[in-house]
């Protein structure tokens, strides 16, 4: 079953359109990212879902309920926003229970609720501690204690990582993984980070201008993606457009001034035709950076090394061809440090196979 469907969802704000007729199914039980740009319509998805906002068109349902006019405070949904919205006056426990307290529940079994859920996301020791002695990533997991006290049907969460410092971020992001599968529950994670995103998400959808342009698994969005803009919203990516030629099952890219291209073409797709205006996307760690010549690779082209940007565990090339076109490669340093190194200026070969690359409409 769908924890969350979204059908013929329209929204506007002042007359803008946001959102055009949306469909979004959302499974149970998985950890979902809505990921795009500032502005893409992803958090007014997930207000759409909490009940903070209501459709000007379509119907919402939970579990196949329909909720579309149903307030915020009897949906089975709870928010993590990206500023905790904590409760100043009291302590960790005190906002942990603040919700079992105002329903006029036992306090042995408001307590024994609290201390279960502190133990789980690790801040029972803080239990009585003041939200001021916190660190960011403790406020963060009295938020996430606090929405799901109440067993909700769905999370949601609003870049809630956003506020934290990288190292913390990393380590929230596994906090993260773990609880979902511990709970079960449906996280809805909004984020205009890509790397957050892969991280985290079983599903994910890509989201531009309102409409939701690839959804997948992150290796799925990240290997195949359906769009130009995905595939340079997703991670980086080498984009070149030329013209699509096939011989027999032999197909190839004409790229003007870089040449012809061997392809891996998938002839089920229609729109995959000769003589039409394609683009190739090739990742740059498909693409193999050596100083002297090759064998067994689909294609090669030549170039000088531009730049050179180390990251720690990766070196990342900018090499100019001869048309003064760059491409970007990266190379695990494991592989850079078992050769001799390359330097600026250096004149060198690329090298990738046809089926690491991938063609879409341009």
């Amino acid at each position: 079953m769908d924890a969350i469907r979204l059908e013929q969802v329209t929204k506007s704000y002042d007359s803008e359109e946001v959102l055009t007729n949306l469909n979004l199914s959302i499974p149970e039980g998985k950890f979902f990212a809505l990921l795009g740009p500032s502005g893409c319509g992803k958090t007014t998805i997930l207000r759409l879902i909490g009940g903070f906002e209501m459709p000007d068109s379509g119907k919402i349902f939970l579990e196949g309920h329909d909720v579309t006019h149903v307030p915020v405070n009897q949906r089975k949904v709870n928010t993590v926003f990206q500023h905790y919205a904590l409760f100043p006056h009291l302590n960790v426990f005190e906002n942990v229970a603040y919700s079992l307290a105002i329903k006029g529940l036992p306090k042995a079994e408001i307590n024994e609720r609290v201390l279960k859920i502190l133990h789980k996301v690790h801040l029972e020791k803080q239990a009585q501690k003041s939200i001021s002695q916190l660190s960011g990533g403790q406020q963060q997991r009295v938020a996430i204690a606090r929405a799901i006290i109440n067993d909700p049907q769905v999370l949601l969460l609003d870049e809630p990582l956003a506020a934290l410092d990288r190292k913390l971020k990393e380590h929230m992001l596994v906090e993260l993984i773990d609880l979902q599968y511990e709970l079960k529950t449906t996280f809805v994670y909004v984020t205009h980070d890509q790397s957050e995103a892969l991280a985290v998400a079983d599903q994910m959808a890509i989201m531009n201008d309102g409409e939701i342009e690839q959804i997948g698994t992150p290796k799925q969005v990240y290997e195949f993606p359906v769009s130009s803009f995905v595939a340079q919203f997703v991670g980086k990516t080498n984009l070149l457009t030329g013209i699509f030629r096939c011989f027999n099952d032999a197909c190839s890219l004409i790229v003007p001034e870089v040449g012809t291209l061997s392809v891996a073409a998938d002839r089920s797709k229609l729109w995959i035709e000769d003589g039409r205006e394609l683009l190739l996307s090739i990742r740059p760690e498909k693409i193999e950076i050596s100083a002297s010549e090759e064998e067994g690779f689909s294609n090669h082209l030549d170039g000088k090394v531009d730049s050179i940007i180390y990251h720690g565990r990766s070196t990342e090339y900018l090499v100019a061809l001869p048309s003064g076109r760059v491409i970007n490669v990266f190379e695990q340093n494991e592989e850079h440090f078992a050769r001799d190194p390359i330097s600026e200026g250096d004149y060198v070969h690329l090298y990738w196979q046809k089926e690491n690359a991938v063609l879409l409409e341009k």
